[in-house]
């Protein structure tokens, strides 16, 4: 009995980790780190960062509020006044033997309505293609500026 549980419970854990990694881009880039670090910082310079640690590859962006007009909630779908999205990316940049790999994701949440005491409030959704796209080709300009070949 414990051990069908604890299979049960495993399984639903590896399924979590596989969604939460499933929007993951990657870039690979044939030039130096440092060059390949600066395109990363650039491709999110219209965001704040929170986190910018260069020896472990890491950047992390704020929350960015979008306002996402048009929305409505409930069974009688009302319209939803204060509609909005929250955006946040995080970037990884790793050295590799010839190459270098940055990986980035973004993490957004939706604005909904949630019942109960608390009538509103944040709830995880997929990340935005539009996002992913534009920091995809911010990320291959930025290289190609710096004189990497992205692949």
């Amino acid at each position: 009995m414990y051990v069908r549980l604890l299979n049960v419970v495993l399984f639903i854990g590896l399924l979590t980790a596989c969604a939460s990694t499933s929007g993951m881009q990657q870039r690979f880039a044939v030039c130096n780190y440092d060059h390949a670090w600066e395109a990363a910082l650039a491709a999110v310079k219209d965001r704040p960062v929170t986190t910018k640690n260069k020896d472990a590859g890491l950047i992390e962006t704020g929350w960015l509020e979008v306002p996402m007009p048009g929305r409505t909630f409930g069974a009688l779908q009302r319209d939803l006044e204060d509609s909005k999205d929250r955006s946040r990316l995080t970037l990884t940049v790793k050295r590799l033997d010839d190459v270098t790999k940055i990986s980035f994701i973004e993490t957004r949440e939706r604005w909904v309505f949630r019942g109960g005491s608390r009538m509103f409030g944040w709830a995880s959704t997929d990340p935005s293609e539009e996002i992913m796209d534009d920091i995809q080709n911010r990320l291959d300009k930025k290289l190609k500026e710096h004189g990497c070949s992205p692949t």
